[in-house]
């Protein structure tokens, strides 16, 4: 099957999100190119979103990675999420974050090939974050953002990972029942360039009551990277 076209037509403005397959290295992979809000001019900028642990339910409709994406449209970015290799409708088996960061190279590979005029950045959410920080410096991301990075849980081997020396955020929820915050903090306080480092009061790992307050965050910590807006005609 040849790969599908990034959605680039009027109806793609409208808000609706557009389901796409992609070839990937297990098979298959699904996923969502969803555009900036209609009332919000667009910016040149796309985030591939990863979302958090297979084995534990974790899809690109989690509600982390769609408040995410949320904030991103309305601050004017184009958005893709999708499945990891055997999630939904992606083919192939969990691979413990080394066949995930394949999938996600493949996923960058086709945005990158479908519209290079866009900045690409990269996003995720607690494992998804893991795997987006694998591959933004290779990649050479225009901006990371993590959401509750799994530092300090057995079996993430941040510390073999370079650091990535592009703008960078990390949202953390002070309260995570998954993730241990204090681990987080000194983590990310451990690199000579640390990321912008945002604290989420009594927010636990999945933001329960607390999503509109991680979208605000992630707008607001997007912000002064976001490049100039174009106008409609030409997004």
């Amino acid at each position: 099957m040849d790969k599908p076209a990034f959605p680039n037509d009027p109806e793609f403005r409208s808000g609706k999100p557009v389901d796409v397959t992609l070839h990937g290295p297990a098979g298959d992979l699904e996923a969502i190119v969803e555009a900036p809000e209609a009332d919000v001019d667009p910016r040149p900028v796309v985030m591939v979103i990863c979302h958090p642990l297979p084995t534990e339910g974790g899809t690109m409709h989690n509600k982390v990675v769609t408040m995410t994406a949320r904030g991103l449209h309305q601050s004017g970015a184009t958005t893709v999420r999708f499945n990891f290799r055997g999630v939904g409708g992606s083919e192939g088996r969990f691979d413990n974050g080394d066949g995930e960061a394949d999938d996600l190279r493949a996923v960058i590979a086709w945005v990158r090939g479908q519209r290079p005029d866009l900045q690409l950045w990269l996003g995720g959410f607690s494992f998804g974050s893991y795997v987006a920080f694998q591959v933004a410096s290779e990649v050479d991301a225009g901006l990371l953002l993590m959401i509750a990075p799994p530092a300090g849980r057995r079996g993430y081997r941040f510390d073999s990972i370079p650091a990535f020396d592009g703008p960078w955020v990390v949202i953390q929820g002070e309260t995570d029942d998954v993730v241990d915050p204090e681990k987080v903090y000194e983590w990310a306080d451990g690199f000579d360039q640390p990321p912008e480092l945002v604290r989420i009061p009594d927010a636990s790992h999945f933001f329960h009551r607390k999503l509109i307050d991680l979208r605000g965050a992630v707008k607001h910590g997007i912000r002064p990277y976001l490049p100039a807006a174009k106008p409609a005609a030409d997004a």
